[in-house]
């Protein structure tokens, strides 16, 4: 808590911190003398970036030195001028318009930009290389603002989990070029299903809360827009190795070509990844490929991408029980030989843009995923009634219950188009038309594969269907979204209509299995408006709302009389974002007000299947910081901070004795203002680097997440405790033999043995008339390592 306590405190002093500044400004213009309003002046290395004002003007306070300055606008080539500052300068910069369009206008359409009215991080893909040496791709989102990451597997390998302002993955919203990731049933996205996505990542924006419009699944938490592969002009090659704790093994090769005859490049990864895991027997085997094809046009760009993953791990979804968590803190309950989840993705992209003139650019993907894939459990004496499988009588005994090994199979395809249209008829205004159209289809079914009974039938083995259904969904949206430079103060509305049609096979109004189907209509409107108080300082505010449909267990669990309703959003944000020498910083403050936001209370539906429920009224209120302080040129902190305050009104707890009757709760308890589950008050990081050689740097990162509650009832009793957590990152670079780079790094996570649990889980029970409560957890890694050799060429 001492080092807590240090670390707020120094983040508020950042500010304050004040070293002899030097000035350099100048404008920013096109070959033809035009302003170019907006365009990025960034320092080289240094993280520090501004923006042209309206008349292209920029001005940066930075401590004397050398320093390499690099200026970009889309549409036009980057350039950059090295400046050797004693004393104030201006340095004017002419760029000239690029042969080809560069591939960010793919994704521009879902994108805050930077003086728009929204709560975002960009990560590049330098940032997302430093840490990069096996863990799933939530791992290297940890440093960001008010995310809290965790491992069934416990060390990063396999099955991940993430939140973002306390919500979890089925309500952060992933898109990959602007196509949806997320599960159309499900609603989450599973990175396990890309292995070593990250290798293949250009940049990712984290927009925190409603944010833009965007397609698919309603961003409720955040959304995360992912750019894979941007063109390269050199050929390449990279070999990536990383060995370390519990037999952790991942091999990357990435090549490209380049850019051949100055429009077309193609470019190639294979990667594998393999770990025993933390927990026992919580293996993953992993692999992934990744292909691209562009064609750049001085008007157009047509780029294809193919890339697939396959996964097997062995389960450790259960999680531990508390009792078992102090005495064997890597235990799995799980021993069946097979218990394990194998599933296969291949994605499909065709990507077309087009400038129409100085003023129109147009967008247009094709795409289509395929998915398919199992898990296989063991389950003891279970009864044959819930497998459609009649008792075996074997002379006078009938046999009803059985140990079995059942799988549960889905395959499934996901195919549309997503498109956008910008039209900038001004420096200082532009409009964006923008959309998509998804159809899913989903095949659910499930089989006994083994079953002890039909030993006495003299068979080994069966396959046996009990369980058949389809389901499919289309999704359509349309946004149209206005910017306005109206001398300092920039506005930006946006409004998007969804729809969206699910067929189902759940239960009709008798209680009867049956084809259901529903159709859902959302407005979602968003609009914001900044101030810029200078070149490097701005102030913002927005009001944006989003809808959210129910997700497939709510539909399936519920007849249309007891179907849960869909959740709304009013997500208010204001900020203030400054930059002033080696110092930029961020703080917000936000407001997540929620109508019937979905959670778990323990009620059953009449025919005792488990639902969420709608709860009337909750919400989230925080503040969050994110800075970044360049104190010298060997050393720099990055810090960000978040308090929150994340409560439901009125939560109503139900509790069954199944024993007894099933139908009717015995106890029904009622909370007032009680904490949202899994969403602590209080998420910090610091990342401290310092550069103790030319070609050499060692990075102290720690993150602190406060107290989490397992349910909804606020009892101290079921908690996940604080835990504050360091590592350290080692690397070196250098040429060796012809060789571009050789990097050498070592991560060693947790450092100090920190035991510390990231999730887990809570459920009640009555047991002889007795309320009982079982808590379990997911314990993550104690002291591990991972060292890897990256070779580029």
């Amino acid at each position: 808590m001492k080092n807590l306590r240090l670390m707020a405190i120094l983040a508020m002093l950042l500010p304050c911190v004040a070293m002899a500044q030097i000035s350099v400004s100048g404008k920013i213009t096109g070959s033809n003398q035009q302003a170019l309003v907006g365009a990025s002046i960034k320092i080289k290395n240094k993280g520090i970036t501004v923006l042209s004002d309206n008349d292209g003007g920029y001005a940066l306070n930075i401590a004397p030195g050398k320093y390499i300055l690099s200026v970009s606008f889309l549409g036009y080539k980057t350039e950059e001028k090295s400046v050797d500052l004693s004393n104030n300068q201006t340095v004017n910069f002419t760029l000239i318009q690029q042969a080809f369009i560069a591939d960010e206008v793919v994704v521009s359409a879902t994108r805050a930009s930077k003086n728009m009215a929204t709560t975002f991080r960009d990560l590049k893909k330098a940032e997302l290389e430093k840490n990069n040496v096996g863990q799933d791709l939530p791992y290297l989102l940890n440093q960001t603002p008010s995310v809290v990451v965790s491992s069934d597997a416990g060390a990063g390998v396999g099955y991940t989990g993430l939140r973002i302002r306390g919500s979890d993955a089925t309500r952060i919203n992933v898109t990959l070029n602007g196509i949806p990731l997320n599960d159309a049933e499900s609603q989450g996205s599973f990175f396990i299903n890309l292995p070593d996505l990250a290798s293949s990542v250009d940049n990712i924006q984290i927009q925190r809360g409603v944010g833009t419009s965007t397609n698919g699944a309603g961003a409720f938490g955040a959304s995360l827009n992912i750019q894979t592969t941007t063109r390269r002009d050199s050929a390449y090659a990279e070999l990536n190795n990383t060995f370390g704790s519990y037999n952790t093994l991942k091999n990357t090769v990435n090549v490209g070509t380049g850019l051949i005859n100055n429009k077309f490049s193609f470019d190639g990864r294979l990667s594998r990844i393999k770990s025993d895991g933390y927990v026992d027997r919580a293996s993953s085997n992993l692999k992934s490929f990744f292909v691209s094809g562009a064609y750049y046009g001085k008007n157009d760009i047509l780029r294809a991408n193919v890339f697939s993953g396959t996964e097997k791990t062995y389960q450790a979804w259960n999680g531990i029980s508390e009792e078992m968590l102090a005495t064997n803190r890597r235990h799995n309950d799980f021993t069946y030989d097979n218990q394990t989840d194998n599933y296969q993705q291949d994605h499909y992209q065709l990507f077309y843009t087009r400038t129409l003139g100085s003023k129109f650019t147009a967008n247009a993907a094709l795409h289509y995923t395929y998915g398919r894939g199992y898990y296989e459990e063991f389950k003891e004496a279970r009864k044959l009634a819930e497998y459609s499988i009649e008792p075996v009588i074997i002379g006078t005994d009938t046999i009803s219950k059985s140990d079995l090994v059942r799988r549960l199979h889905l395959n499934n395809d996901f195919y549309g188009v997503t498109y956008s249209l910008t039209y900038t008829p001004k420096n200082n205004l532009n409009f964006v038309l923008g959309g998509a159209y998804n159809e899913y289809k989903g095949k659910h079914f499930d089989e006994v594969v083994w079953a002890q009974f039909a030993n006495y039938n003299g068979s080994g083995s069966i396959r046996h269907r009990y369980d058949d259904n389809d389901a499919f969904k289309t999704d359509f949206n349309i946004f149209g979204r206005a910017n306005y430079q109206l001398e300092k103060l920039n506005f930006f509305a946006d409004l998007q209509y969804r729809r969206i049609y699910y067929s189902y096979f759940g239960i009709n109004p008798n209680g009867d299995p049956a084809q259901q189907n529903a159709t859902l209509d959302f407005f979602n409107p968003k609009a914001g408006v900044t101030y810029n108080i200078n070149q490097t300082s701005n102030v913002y505010a927005s009001v944006a709302v989003g809808n959210k449909e129910p997700n497939r267990r709510d539909f399936t669990d519920s007849d249309i009389n007891s179907r849960p309703k869909h959740e709304n959003l009013v997500n208010i944000e204001a900020g203030y974002r400054t930059q002033f020498g080696n110092l930029s910083f961020g703080a917000n403050g936000f407001a997540m007000l929620y109508k019937n936001q979905l959670i778990n209370t323990g009620k059953l539906n009449e025919v005792g299947g488990q639902t969420r429920q709608n709860v009337p009224d909750s919400y989230r209120l925080g503040l969050e910081f994110d800075g970044r302080w360049q104190i010298n040129k060997t050393l720099s902190w990055a810090a960000t901070a978040t308090l929150s305050s994340n409560k439901i009104k009125v939560f109503e707890e139900y509790i069954y004795d199944e024993d007894e009757n099933p139908a009717v709760p015995l106890i029904i308890n009622t909370y007032s203002n009680t904490n949202i589950a899994f969403s602590p008050s209080i998420i910090a990081s610091s990342e401290i680097n310092y550069s103790f050689l030319p070609n050499a740097g060692i990075a102290l990162l720690t993150k602190y997440v406060g107290e989490q509650n397992l349910d909804n009832t606020s009892a101290s009793s079921r908690t996940l405790s604080s835990f504050f957590v360091n590592d350290i990152r080692l690397s070196y670079n250098t040429p060796v033999l012809g060789i571009k780079n050789v990097n050498v790094s070592l991560l060693v996570n947790n450092v100090f043995n920190t035991l510390y649990e990231a999730n887990g889980g809570t459920y009640p029970y009555l047991f002889a008339g007795v309320l009982e409560r079982t808590n379990y957890y997911y314990p993550q890694a104690t002291t591990n390592f991972l060292l890897s050799l990256n070779l580029k060429f």
